[in-house]
């Protein structure tokens, strides 16, 4: 068996190969693409066990190499910080010690979905930028009537305030030029907006959780693909806290000795599926008896801890979300 630890960059990456005593027999710096990564390692004779950390994109060569070698191990780069936060660090020694710990089998995993889970993931996070830049074009347009003076009615988005927004008679020209040219960019966002949203109610209708998870109070379909595609598998999840981890739902920790002291939530994994937890936990508290006792037994009749227990609340439906995808049962309200 040769382990073999790759450290992955754009244009080059480094190998490093050891043998079954755990003794370097290779390194190699390899120049150009991913492709020619793989053609190198190819070349390679004996059974293999590869290793490298998790980068952008790393799905196209983790299947690339699954097809080649026996065993491929994506790093989890979060975990591999603490490994490897040493005085010297070079590409060279990242791969030697990508290769130790994969001699050593103390490599931490990252979850590698399958690709047409990974294409979902990255059309829902399009519609999120592209949602991102449409809010930033109406905010500039509100902004450019301010500053000329000039009320906007109500429903400036409608069709009637958008006919009354081009028919705006501005006297400055650099106004209306501004003018025209975002509202040519919200059309283009608005259309985009549209496009993406129908592909993913098409995918969506193929997954028995969508209307599982919307059967809760506040939860559309946006938050339960969201949650799904990154959830992927329930099982993966042994314990509650793993899951509230993933999502970046619990508190920084500092502890030692009998110091113990909890900071703000680590924001770690996916910030579009924290975005749509919280936006589902403020409705739900709106419409759902449970969830709103939820939120205001946190809440404590403290209003400066609203940002708390809201954020609270968001992990709280985030476990009853992962309950329901493992039982396949629906949102009871407590009795």
């Amino acid at each position: 068996m040769l382990y073999v630890g790759l450290d992955v960059h754009q244009r080059t990456t480094t190998m490093c190969i050891l043998d079954d005593n755990g003794r370097r027999v290779k390194q190699q710096t390899i120049r150009g693409t991913w492709d020619d990564v793989i053609a190198v390692v190819r070349e390679l004779e004996g059974p293999l066990s590869i290793c490298f950390e998790a980068t952008c994109g790393y799905g196209y060569l983790y299947d690339a190499l699954r097809r080649i070698a026996g065993r491929v191990i994506v790093a989890h780069p979060g975990h591999l910080r603490l490994i490897f936060r040493s005085k010297r660090k070079n590409d060279r020694v990242d791969a030697e010690k990508l290769a130790k710990l994969l001699y050593l089998d103390e490599v931490p995993p990252a979850y590698v979905p399958s690709i047409d889970v990974r294409h979902w993931r990255q059309l829902i996070e399009y519609r999120r930028r592209v949602v991102d830049k449409r809010t930033r074009c109406k905010n500039a347009i509100r902004a450019l009537l301010r500053g000329s003076g000039i009320a906007a009615p109500r429903g400036l988005w409608t069709r009637k305030g958008l006919a009354w927004l081009r028919a705006l008679a501005w006297p400055d020209l650099a106004c209306r030029v501004q003018r025209d040219l975002l509202l040519a960019e919200l059309e283009t966002f608005n259309q985009q907006v549209r496009t993406v949203t129908g592909v993913l109610d098409q995918l969506g209708r193929t997954h028995p959780g969508m209307t599982l998870l919307q059967t809760i109070p506040g939860v559309g379909p946006r938050t339960a693909e969201t949650i799904i595609a990154y959830v992927d598998d329930p099982g993966r999840f042994g314990r509650t806290r793993q899951l509230g981890s993933y999502f970046g739902l619990v508190p920084s920790q500092d502890a030692s000795g009998g110091y113990n002291r909890l900071g703000h939530i680590t924001k770690q994994g996916p910030a579009t599926a924290r975005k749509y937890l919280v936006e589902a936990a403020w409705q739900a508290t709106l419409r759902s008896p449970t969830v709103r006792a939820y939120y205001q037994r946190i809440l404590n009749d403290q209003p400066e801890r609203r940002k708390i227990a809201l954020v609270a609340t968001a992990h709280y439906l985030l476990r009853c979300m992962h309950a329901m995808l493992r039982s396949g049962e629906v949102w009871r309200e407590a009795a």
